[in-house]
C-alpha cells in the first residue's frame, strides 16, 4: 500500500486528534498522548525498519484485522488507542498493556502475565510512564482545551467519561415542594 494518504501534520492537531478520541474511547489522554510521543514524536510520517507506521507505529497488518487504515493519520490514531486499550483488558495494568504494546502480548503472555526481559520493553515502558507522570502533573494544552470532564480512574485504565451537564433538574422532597438544582459540571461525576 502507498502512502498516498499520509502528511505532515500540525503536531498540535494531531494532540488534539488523539486527545478526542482517547476520551470517545475511554482511555485516559495522558497515556495515549505518552504513547505516541515514545512511539513517533508526533509525526505521523514516522515510520520504523519493522515496517510500523504513523503516529502510533502501527503495523498495516495489525490495522487491517482492526479495519483500519494504518496509513491514514485518523485511522492510526483509533488503532493506537485502541490497541492500547485491548491490551489493558487482556492484561489489567498499565504497564503489562504498554509491555504487549511494545514487545507483543505473546511475550507478555510467555512472562508469566510479567514485563518481559527485554531492554527495549523496559525503557519504553519508563520512557511513557515519566511522561505520563508530566501530564498528569502539567496536562498538554490539548487536554485542558477539551470541555469534557473525565472521572476518577487507575492509571491508564480506561476511563469513564463525563459530558458537561448544563441543565436544571425539577426534584420533589418529602415535604412535597418541588425545589430546583442547578449542577455545577465541576462537581458532577457519575
Amino acid at each position: 500500500m502507498s502512502c498516498t494518504q499520509c502528511f505532515a501534520t500540525d503536531v498540535n492537531t494531531i494532540k488534539a486528534t488523539i486527545v478526542k478520541h482517547s476520551i470517545e474511547m475511554g482511555v485516559d489522554p495522558a497515556i495515549a498522548l505518552s504513547i505516541a510521543r515514545a512511539e513517533s514524536g508526533f509525526r505521523h510520517e514516522a515510520r520504523s525498519a519493522h515496517g510500523a507506521v504513523g503516529v502510533f507505529q502501527l503495523m498495516p497488518s495489525t490495522a487491517k484485522r482492526m479495519g483500519l487504515n494504518a496509513y491514514s493519520l485518523n485511522d492510526n490514531i483509533k488503532g493506537g488507542i485502541m490497541y492500547y486499550k485491548n491490551m489493558y483488558k487482556m492484561f489489567g495494568s498499565m504497564e503489562l498493556a504498554l509491555a504487549a504494546y511494545n514487545a507483543g502480548p505473546g511475550n507478555v503472555k510467555r512472562y508469566n502475565n510479567k514485563v518481559p526481559p527485554y531492554a527495549e520493553t523496559k525503557r519504553f515502558i519508563a520512557k511513557i510512564m515519566t511522561d505520563y507522570n508530566r501530564l498528569k502533573a502539567n496536562p498538554d494544552p490539548a487536554m485542558k482545551a477539551t470541555t469534557v470532564q473525565q472521572t476518577t480512574a487507575p492509571k491508564g485504565a480506561p476511563a469513564p467519561v463525563v459530558s458537561r451537564v448544563e441543565e436544571k433538574l425539577e426534584l420533589d422532597v418529602l415535604d412535597e415542594n418541588p425545589i430546583e438544582l442547578e449542577l455545577n459540571p465541576e462537581t458532577f461525576a457519575i
